[in-house]
């Protein structure tokens, strides 16, 4: 199939190149050339604007900042799209971005999906995400392809516009207390002069244990930050939640504190690093 993929950071650069293994025609657009370029020895065409992008891509791929990064950029594109183009929208947006993507979706005759994935640059680099998606039933059999070649797995939650971006939020609510709960507790262990490995001993195995534990645990101890999900990133996601569960009447105090302590982290600098850099908090 063309396909056009319109941000080329940790995750789109990825996701391109995993449709570029699979046979399909990509081309790519970063308002930061430079990130895009790169993936012209996988054998993607890089351009210089969205419109070229997605001239003639009969599916659109959007992987950028947020929402409104996604409007903003498709509206520029938006000369040159396909009519009856297929929109897979996986940047991680706020809820009431939702109505405003699909109209500008039906505004343009092309058809919106929403489609944000779950997994960091790993999983993204290997082709296995889990891609959460909602939007019409028909689109489910020619997106397959698509969606086979950036992820193992794909989860359809309705029809409805913004409910695979609800679940998504849900899932990284999970993830985020978990890196904080890394953090933390590394954090605390040093400063009472207790060996980290003798905690991740302790709970090995047990109910206690997590495979993401370890990973995250992994990069504090190595002070390897090389960023999979950035603090930067990651604040935004909180910041999401935070106003989806004030719109829907839920307190998440945990949450908030998150929120807090990648802002820190932020101000020491590592608002560019893996999100488990949220580690330096404790102590700023």
């Amino acid at each position: 199939m063309d396909v056009a993929v319109l941000g080329t950071g940790i995750m789109g650069a990825a996701m391109a190149r995993s449709l570029l293994r699979a046979g399909h025609r990509v081309r790519v657009w970063n308002r930061t050339r430079d990130k895009a370029a790169p993936l012209a020895a996988d054998g993607a065409l890089v351009m210089d604007t969205p419109a070229g992008a997605v001239a003639g891509a009969e599916v659109v791929l959007t992987v950028l900042f947020d929402g409104r990064a996604a409007l903003e950029t498709m509206r520029e594109a938006a000369p040159e799209l396909r009519p009856g183009a297929l929109w897979a929208q996986s940047s991680t947006a706020a809820l009431d971005d939702a109505p405003r993507l699909a109209g500008f979706a039906a505004e343009n005759g092309i058809v919106y999906v929403d489609a944000p994935v779950l997994g960091t640059r790993v999983p993204a680099e290997r082709g296995e995400l889990t891609v959460l998606a909602s939007g019409p039933e028909q689109v489910r059999v020619p997106l397959a392809p698509i969606f086979e070649a950036v992820g193992s797995r794909t989860v359809w939650v309705g029809s409805e516009p913004g409910r695979a971006t609800r679940l998504k939020l849900v899932v990284n609510n999970w993830v985020l207390a978990l890196t904080h709960g890394v953090a933390e507790t590394i954090s605390l262990a040093e400063a009472l002069d207790v060996d980290p490995g003798d905690f991740l001993d302790l709970v090995a195995g047990g109910g206690l244990d997590a495979g993401y534990l370890r990973m995250k645990a992994e990069a504090i101890r190595s002070r390897d930050f090389t960023p999979s999900f950035a603090v930067a990133t990651a604040e935004k996601d909180t910041e999401l939640i935070l106003a989806a569960a004030k719109e829907a009447g839920v307190h998440l105090y945990v949450t908030a504190a998150g929120a807090e302590r990648f802002r820190r982290a932020m101000a020491e600098g590592h608002a560019g690093e893996d999100m488990a850099a949220s580690y330096f908090a404790s102590f700023s």
